[in-house]
């Protein structure tokens, strides 16, 4: 399997106080499917949307975008590197 890279690593401290880094749409999408704490609206675009970054059908930014809307929802706090 070929990860799609999607620029700058993402990293969010989690509710339960443990950061995660994401640095591809697969791992994004593997914590969207199976971990995520909340099944919400922006959950569910955001695994829309990098299936189709996933597939090409849409730039990957705009699927990370969606993804950084979702974790803050799902009460992730981005972790802003310097």
């Amino acid at each position: 399997m070929i990860e799609v890279n999607w620029g700058n690593p993402l990293s969010f401290v989690l509710p339960d106080g443990d950061v995660k880094t994401f640095t591809t749409i697969e791992t994004a999408a593997y914590w969207l499917r199976r971990r995520w704490p909340v099944d919400d609206a922006p959950r569910a675009r955001a695994a829309r949307m990098l299936d189709a970054a996933a597939h090409c059908m849409i730039p990957v930014g705009t699927a990370r975008a969606a993804f950084e809307d979702a974790a803050q929802t799902a009460g992730f706090t981005s972790v802003h590197k310097h």
